[in-house]
């Protein structure tokens, strides 16, 4: 799927890859929070040993900075988006829309939707980018 990118998104996305190596697929930018979208198998090389390389970019972008793994299918990939939440299940229907349904651990709950809904909005937001999905709902 192509995802459109803000002139904004592309320059975060070039100063992200300079700081780390690696280069995102997609960004969301989100007043002061940042989400990169990275390739499967770069999210350790993003992290950095003990968290340093994103923390340090993080410090030089004046950003929060969140990452997900980038994934081959829908379910794999909204399972990303949601981490660190533990996700039992994902289900995608395709009825008039398609949904992702989302079963998570009860004491993962508060995790998936994260603090004034931020997560699970972040979820709905890549989930339609990068995957054609209407909607995420946590089951």
């Amino acid at each position: 799927m192509y995802v459109e990118l803000s002139d904004e998104a592309r320059q975060y996305i070039g100063r992200f890859d300079e700081l780390t190596g690696v280069t995102p697929t997609d960004c969301l930018v989100e007043g002061d929070r940042l989400v990169f979208v990275v390739p499967a198998g770069e999210m350790a090389s993003a992290i950095g040993q003990g968290g340093e390389t994103v923390a340090e970019a993080e410090r030089r972008l004046d950003k929060s900075i969140e990452l997900v793994e980038d994934a081959d299918t829908a379910e794999a990939f909204v399972a990303s988006a949601l981490a660190p939440a533990a996700v039992n299940a994902v289900t995608i229907s395709e009825q008039n829309d398609r949904v992702a349904y989302v079963e998570v651990d009860e004491a993962d709950r508060g995790v998936a939707i994260g603090a004034e809904g931020a997560n699970i909005e972040t979820a709905r937001q890549l989930a339609e980018r990068h995957y054609d999905i209407d909607d995420v709902q946590l089951t």
